[in-house]
């Protein structure tokens, strides 16, 4: 893989990590982590320019469509589970 693409995939892993530990809803949140840590990890070792740039591409649109859902997110406010009230007990 080229540099410059490794830096734009790092770069877009990094931002679609960011986005997503901005779910308020605990289950949303966990799932997008380890969906998108998965696919990476999956897709790793993928070296044809061509195939690359559609992850790309698919990646992109899968970070519009976290930021979508977390601004949707926002705007209703959903009560905390039970792993988040322990969580918050634990650091308290």
């Amino acid at each position: 893989m080229a540099t410059s693409s490794r830096s734009q995939v790092l770069s877009l892993y990094r931002m679609l990590m960011k986005e997503s530990k901005k779910f308020p809803s605990y289950n949303y949140r966990t799932y997008a982590l380890r969906r998108i840590r998965d696919a990476f990890r999956e897709n790793r070792t993928v070296s044809d320019p061509k195939a690359v740039e559609t992850l790309l591409n698919r990646a992109w649109d899968s970070l519009a469509v976290i930021q979508r859902q977390v601004s949707i997110g926002k705007l209703y406010t959903a009560q905390k589970t039970v792993v988040e009230d322990r969580g918050a007990k634990a650091t308290d």
